[in-house]
């Protein structure tokens, strides 16, 4: 969960990065039969990453029916450039198909780019990036219903941040922007998430 991978206090040195729900180990046996294109093994390894695929989609792109496209669309370029794959440097075959992923899942809001949207300049200096949102983010429901009010642009930052642990510089090339376009709605989307949480933990208390 988004909220569960930022520490507990504001000033406290941070705390090591939470695993990706991407961090699935792939045995290489599994692998090569997978490239030598064997169909239980491509059957197995969708499996393994169907949920997380469609949890990362559904963050950054708001709707079920878009994160559906997004899973069948990664899986599909999964499978046919898996042959590529050979973890160059020590790169684990997690990390290449969720590069996949994302870039699927903003292709999908750039090709929707009005309702994309993003944060306007609130006139607030920027937020401790590790600030913790009130004591309702803990409740799952509450948070994602939060999240679905945010801008996706700003969803996509918040959630590829904190959740995946991308860098400004990574998030900036993802979304071919600037690092500073990334700190600046992290630090929106931050203020407005504790916003929405408060409201939501209100109505539904």
């Amino acid at each position: 969960m988004l909220i569960e991978s930022l520490p507990a206090a504001a000033t406290p040195p941070p705390a090591p990065a939470r695993p990706s729900s991407f961090a699935i180990e792939v045995p290489d046996a599994l692998l090569a039969r997978a490239r030598a294109g064997e169909r239980a093994p491509l059957e197995q390894i969708y499996r393994r990453f169907e949920r997380p695929v469609f949890t990362l989609a559904l963050r950054i792109c708001g709707e079920r029916e878009a994160a559906a496209d997004v899973l069948q669309d990664t899986m599909l370029k999964v499978i046919a450039r898996i042959g590529d794959f050979r973890g160059r440097g020590g790169s684990p075959f997690w990390g290449w198909l969720r590069q996949i992923a994302v870039n699927e899942a903003l292709m999908h809001l750039r090709r929707g780019r009005r309702q994309a949207g993003e944060l306007p300049d609130d006139g607030h200096e920027p937020a401790d990036e590790r600030a913790l949102p009130p004591p309702a983010a803990a409740d799952a429901a509450l948070l994602q219903r939060a999240l679905a009010r945010l801008p996706a642009t700003t969803r996509g930052v918040l959630w590829l941040y904190h959740a995946e642990g991308y860098t400004h510089e990574e998030i900036a090339a993802l979304m071919q922007r600037t690092p500073s376009f990334s700190k600046s709605q992290l630090a929106r989307g931050t203020r407005r998430l504790r916003a929405l949480l408060q409201i939501e933990e209100h109505d539904h208390g």
